[in-house]
């Protein structure tokens, strides 16, 4: 009987979260406090108490962050963008690209290390929690998932679940605003099923990231480590290991020749990195420069009574001995795109009216003839109100005297921040139109700031008929068709 073949391993890791048979490699890093961990964790406990303040802070009367799906409003800012507002929100997204280019370029990915909200969150609660909770080592690179469950990890589990449900209730705050969310934890689940399952797929997805897939996020998921060779460039600031100071690595003994470098290969740089890579590898994609790595290389070259700076805030060029130059051409088009974007921005927002109104055609026929000869054409006229407050808005008729003119609703009531379409008709006599077309033009104010003239042209037959140019005097014959 033939032996099962053996599975085929990779020649080495592929992914710092994968042992080369495929399996997971689970993490549990060292923490390593220094000077940058205690500037991070400073960072990340205010990021985490603004996190949680936005949905209550308001500005001008509105809530300063509300992305009101449903509704396609999202408020910023105090600032509300409707959904007529495609230029003006894709102003704002391409600065906020633009500013992630410029960040990158200056200070490479210290989003990712310092205030994105998975790092922020793994790195300085639920890590801790858990270290707090289960104790036992203090670091594995590659822990046994396989051990019997104790009442310890049934006790982290128990408080990760809370801080899911209460981060999930806080990132829909974003979405639904506290009044509707406050709305949804006083009523029973089966009265608001929809939003019920929303919050509970929130909730499992937030437990599912920080309990098991954790680093695999920013390592698989996220698409910034993917796409730092286009953004970084060599003069960039990086974390970075100085092979020229470390190299050749020897084991710390009394007897180290002089021509060993400054790393005694203790791996405590790798103990302590939250996605299991190497430093000393050079520029990784897994690298979030979280400068766990360089915190620990101090500790270490403080205690070997050597200069700090082994692993430190650098860029390739430096560690290549060349000069670093603050003013490069990335440096110089990012901040120019970036200043034309956000004057464009600033310049369509403070010019922008208090009301959007579209001048539309009738559903139909372009036009109806009546039996005395008058040309009705149906108007659609359709009024955005971008105020914080109920407004009416009265139409009016303008460059057509003796017009008909009528207008089921008028004034027109619209609430704050919706909009709302209403018919008018315009009657005029067949022989008010030259080529089938006759320019009026609608006056729409709400009794206050807004006062706007809207051009339009309407249109009728492009020939008056036999009748109605007998009856206004004219008996020419009408050429023929």
């Amino acid at each position: 009987m033939t032996a099962p073949p053996v599975p085929s391993r990779a020649p080495g890791r592929v992914l710092s979260t994968l042992n080369e048979d495929g399996s997971r490699r689970y993490l549990r890093p060292k923490p390593s406090t220094g000077r940058f961990f205690s500037i991070r964790r400073v960072v990340a406990y205010g990021l985490m108490v603004v996190f949680f303040l936005i949905p209550y802070v308001r500005m001008h009367g509105k809530p300063l962050v509300l992305l009101d799906l449903p509704r396609r409003q999202f408020t910023i800012i105090g600032t509300t963008f409707l959904p007529t507002d495609t230029l003006l929100f894709q102003l704002l997204f391409v600065s906020v690209i633009i500013t992630i280019f410029l960040l990158t370029a200056l200070f490479g990915r210290v989003w990712c290390g310092w205030a994105c909200p998975q790092t922020v969150y793994l790195e300085f609660l639920f890590r801790p929690l858990e270290r707090l909770i289960e104790g036992g080592p203090v670091a594995s690179l590659n822990i046994d998932r396989n051990k019997s469950w104790s009442w310890r990890r049934f006790a982290k589990h128990a408080v990760y679940a809370v801080l899911a449900l209460f981060l999930a209730h806080t990132f829909l705050a974003y979405f639904v605003g506290v009044e509707q969310l406050a709305q949804w934890v006083r009523r029973s689940p089966v009265e608001h099923p929809t939003s019920f399952l929303v919050m509970a797929g929130t909730t499992a997805l937030i437990f599912f990231d920080f309990t098991w897939f954790r680093e695999q996020t920013c390592i698989v998921a996220c698409p910034y480590g993917r796409i730092q060779s286009v953004l970084l460039d060599r003069q960039s600031l990086i974390v970075g290991y100085d092979p020229g100071r470390g190299e050749p690595r020897a084991k710390w003994v009394k007897a180290r020749t002089a021509a060993a470098g400054d790393c005694i290969d203790c791996g405590a740089c790798v103990l302590t990195c939250p996605t299991g890579i190497d430093i000393r590898d050079g520029l990784q994609m897994e690298c979030i420069h979280c400068t766990q790595c360089a915190d620990a290389c101090d500790a270490i070259m403080d205690r070997i009574q050597k200069p700090r700076g082994l692993i430190r805030y650098t860029s390739r060029d430096t560690l290549d001995g060349k000069q670093r130059h603050l003013l490069r051409p990335r440096v110089v088009l990012y901040p120019a795109a970036l200043a034309i974007s956000l004057g464009l921005l600033f310049y369509n927002l403070e010019t922008k009216a208090s009301a959007d109104v579209t001048i539309l055609r009738g559903l139909g026929a372009p036009f109806e003839r009546e039996q005395d000869h008058t040309i009705v054409d149906q108007v659609r006229i359709k009024v955005t109100n971008r105020t914080g407050e109920l407004r009416t808005y009265r139409i009016e008729l303008l460059g057509a005297e003796g017009a008909k003119f009528i207008a089921p609703e008028n004034p027109l009531r619209v609430e704050s921040g919706k909009t709302v379409t209403t018919s008018v008709f315009v009657g005029l006599p067949s022989t008010a139109f030259q080529r089938g077309r006759r320019p009026i033009s609608f006056r729409v104010s709400d009794g206050g700031s807004f006062t706007a003239i809207y051009p339009y042209l309407m249109l009728g037959p492009s020939e008056s008929s036999e009748d109605d140019r007998r009856e206004h005097g004219n008996p020419e014959k009408e050429p023929h068709r």
